[in-house]
């Protein structure tokens, strides 16, 4: 929600086995929003796993 507060598009989706193994789910958005999303996240101290950016197919880099 507080994304969407945030007017940052957002899709859920199930987390890739690259990242983590097991269920989980991630919260997709588009790469030229990240900036806005690591604010929400810093100034609403939301814990989370981390922002990954897909570099390359099943392939996935952490960003924060």
């Amino acid at each position: 929600m507080l994304l969407e507060y945030a007017e940052v598009e957002i899709d859920i989706r199930p987390t890739p086995k690259e990242i983590t193994a097991g269920c989980a789910l991630s919260i997709e958005f588009p790469q030229e929003q990240v900036d806005s999303v690591k604010s929400v996240i810093l100034t609403e101290k939301v814990e989370i796993r981390g922002i990954f950016q897909l570099v390359g197919p099943g392939q996935y880099e952490q960003i924060l």
